[in-house]
């Protein structure tokens, strides 16, 4: 069972729900999503892509990969996240995630959100259109062999879709966040919208396996409970502490074992990646 739900987390999932939701902040800053006269940290054409691995005592393997593409079209962004489990860990559990968004270019607000999910013999699917003048959600959502349903979420002015989320964190000012004070996060899946919390934990110079040394920004969230995270421990995550800000690493314990996941590759940065300081 551990091991179906660790290789579960090797989707897309795991990048969306772990790295890019510890990336919100306190609600004074999102209200300040309005990019008029300001340079965003991201263009068209953007492609990073993330490998999830498992450690428990001498096992370290990696087991999914996570990319993250950003596409634009006539005022919109449209981020695609797509997931899936390595062929060798198919036979034990197949993982295949599509996460996809629409979000407005100058509010950053989200217009659209998609979500397409296979884990094993779980399927999941979301369709969500945002009201932007109430913050109302309506989310249409179909489980395997279940009626499809049609919901209103109670929105707030700092509830995303998670792709939007990582998207529009990326453009906050993080030196007005206090370390250690904790920050409010409202987030919506399926048809539930989830309020957890993060910390800022200052700045890091951080050794990323097979990237390099960074300079960061560190982060840590705590995670619901469930059948993998004890609702205890806290997810950290590594940002790089330049104009792109980037997740660059997240780490958490989980029930048995510490699942982490790491860049890889980035293609079409708008920046050059200056926090790099030794290859």
């Amino acid at each position: 069972m551990v091991l179906k739900e660790i290789i579960r987390l090797s989707g897309s999932r795991a990048v969306v729900l772990g790295l890019l939701m510890t990336l919100l902040s306190v609600n004074s800053l999102f209200a300040q999503t309005d990019t008029a006269g300001r340079e965003l940290p991201f263009k068209k054409g953007e492609k990073l892509t993330y490998v999830l691995s498992y450690t428990w005592g001498g096992i370290n393997t990696d087991v999914g990969e996570g990319v993250v593409t950003l596409n634009y079209d006539n005022g919109v962004y449209n981020p695609v996240v797509k997931g899936y489990t390595y062929r060798f860990y198919d036979m034990f559990f197949t993982v295949r995630e599509h996460f996809e968004s629409h979000f407005d270019e100058k509010t950053l607000r989200p217009l659209k959100f998609y979500r397409n999910t296979l884990e094993g013999k779980y399927r999941m699917i979301n369709n969500y259109t945002f009201n932007n003048d109430t913050y109302e959600i309506n989310a249409v959502t179909k489980k395997k062999d279940y009626p499809e349903k049609d919901s209103i979420l109670p929105g707030r002015q700092n509830t995303y879709d998670l792709v939007t989320l990582y998207f529009v964190s990326r453009t906050l000012d993080f030196s007005k966040v206090r370390i250690d004070e904790k920050q409010p996060i409202s987030f919506a899946i399926d048809r539930e919208i989830f309020d957890l919390y993060f910390v800022y934990k200052g700045k890091e110079v951080k050794k990323i396996p097979g990237m390099g040394t960074y300079r960061t920004m560190k982060f840590a969230v705590r995670l619901v409970a469930g059948e993998v995270f004890t609702g205890e421990d806290e997810l950290f995550v590594w940002v790089t502490d330049d104009r792109n800000k980037i997740p660059l690493m997240f780490e958490s314990k989980i029930l048995v074992g510490k699942v982490y996941g790491r860049l890889t590759k980035w293609e079409n940065l708008k920046y050059p990646l200056e926090s790099r300081v030794k290859k």
